[in-house]
């Protein structure tokens, strides 16, 4: 299918989000529907990939660092073609491609597994010293999640990728403010985030997660920038899309029934302006 922009393609992913939690009866919907946004702008409109060609070697990296958000990144790569999309309702099921986390051997598009949160980054800085070393001159994108960020090997990343300067990293923390166990300055609060990531010595940018211009604009900016990774701060909402989910954070690993699932995707409807 062709999209008109981004924000046609997100919505098709939330609703492709919601239809393969409800199959699988199981599975993360509001980090996964938080992180839409950003997935969509980089998987069809940012990233150098190619669906033909999943292991082409100059391609972008992406590293889904909260791997537990993988409905959001199997939607992008299904309507991107990476395989089809009837495949989605597969989610979570014995024989599968499609686990519960992102598994790079099992699914195409996928470049890192990951699940064990905290050590997406550091696989993210491995990749992009890489390609330097290669003389590549392509990007890696890391996402991460509010909870993820209390991890500490996020922080070693975080010094590793400063101290090499790798300018080529570009990282989004999808910053909905809510984890498993509630709202995260109650759980274990980050604050000041933008200034802690300034002081590991990254380039900080703060966005509305949800505004594809602000996204595309956010990319354009962290490109210009040499000598530095750079974290893009977007703020989200978590369960974006579906008004019983947004901002619950009992809707972290929860899988709608079918009563939730109609109505879900009855909110989930392109509006001309």
């Amino acid at each position: 299918m062709n999209y008109a922009n981004a924000d046609q393609f997100a919505l098709q992913m939330r609703r492709e989000i919601i239809k393969m939690l409800s199959a699988s009866c199981s599975g993360h919907s509001g980090g996964s529907l938080s992180a839409t946004d950003i997935i969509a702008v980089l998987f069809l409109e940012e990233m150098n990939i190619d669906p033909a060609d999943p292991q082409k070697a100059d391609r972008d990296r992406f590293v889904l660092c909260k791997g537990h958000a993988a409905p959001a990144l199997y939607a992008a790569l299904a309507l991107r073609g990476y395989f089809p999309v009837d495949e989605l309702p597969g989610l979570r099921k014995l024989g599968s491609r499609l686990q519960g986390h992102p598994d790079m051997h099992k699914t195409p598009g996928v470049d890192m597994s990951t699940g064990s949160l905290g050590q997406g980054l550091s696989v993210a800085c491995g990749m992009a010293l890489a390609a330097r070393m290669d003389g590549l001159n392509n990007y890696t994108y890391a996402l991460l999640g509010d909870g993820e960020n209390e991890e500490g090997q996020v922080w070693e990343a975080a010094m590793f990728a400063a101290h090499y300067k790798l300018d080529h990293l570009i990282a989004f923390l999808d910053h909905n403010h809510l984890q498993i166990d509630g709202n995260i300055e109650n759980v274990l609060s980050p604050e000041p985030l933008v200034e802690k990531w300034k002081a590991f010595g990254w380039h900080v940018l703060e966005i509305n997660g949800h505004d594809s211009e602000q996204i595309r604009a956010a990319l354009k900016e962290a490109k210009t920038f040499s000598g530095k990774p750079v974290m893009i701060v977007a703020e989200t909402v978590k369960g974006k899309g579906v008004s019983f989910m947004e901002n619950q954070a009992c809707w972290h690993g929860v899988a709608p029934n079918d009563a939730e699932t109609e109505k879900a995707l009855a909110e989930l409807f392109w509006q001309e302006n």
